[in-house]
């Protein structure tokens, strides 16, 4: 009886094991991977970055924690320079050179010019291919692939969004990653 009920947990046990063993089909990956994961890292950092800009009062824009550093505007536009800089030498560009930290103060205008050196670098970060991020560009006098003028670009506004952290703390404000998620609406029960 036993060699029957060991057969019949084998005959059940094997078929599911194997079963279970077998790879799924990998998901395909998407085209340009490489480029297309750098864009969801600029779109993320460009909301966070425009969310920070936003909460910050008017009054606090001129706010710093000591002489030696920037100011809450400044450090904003900043940010809006470099989208510029960065997204120029991505395209082929000649940077601008708006030099908004030194030439916008109240918060409209460092929101406005914020919002168009996003619009500038979306065309660098939209027109990205993988095969397009490995061209070689000059990024600050070297060769580099061109992706890298993106790369750079979303480590220099996190580096920033860091600085906007910590003047939101002082201030007291939660800084946009720090918030609670929305809770979601409770369904209906049927």
């Amino acid at each position: 009886m036993r060699t029957i009920l060991r057969m019949l947990m084998v005959c059940l046990l094997v078929p599911a094991c194997a079963a279970m063993a077998q790879e799924k089909p990998a998901t395909p990956a998407p085209d340009n991977p490489l480029s297309t994961w750098n864009k969801k890292a600029y779109t993320r950092v460009k909301d966070i970055l425009l969310r920070s800009a936003q909460k910050m009062p008017e009054e606090n824009y001129s706010f710093k924690p000591t002489d030696a550093v920037r100011s809450y505007g400044q450090i904003v536009g900043h940010v809006a320079d470099a989208q510029y800089l960065f997204c120029s030498i991505a395209l082929g560009d000649k940077n601008p050179g708006l030099d908004i930290e030194h030439t916008k103060t109240s918060k409209a205008d460092l929101i406005a010019a914020l919002n168009a050196g996003f619009a500038y670098c979306d065309k660098a970060y939209d027109g990205m291919t993988d095969a397009s991020a490995v061209q070689t560009i000059k990024l600050f006098g070297n060769d580099a692939p061109r992706l890298s003028a993106l790369t750079v670009n979303n480590m220099h506004n996190m580096e920033h969004y860091g600085n906007l952290v910590t003047y939101m703390r002082l201030k007291n404000i939660v800084p946009p990653t720090s918030e609670a998620p929305p809770q979601a609406a409770p369904q209906p029960k049927k």
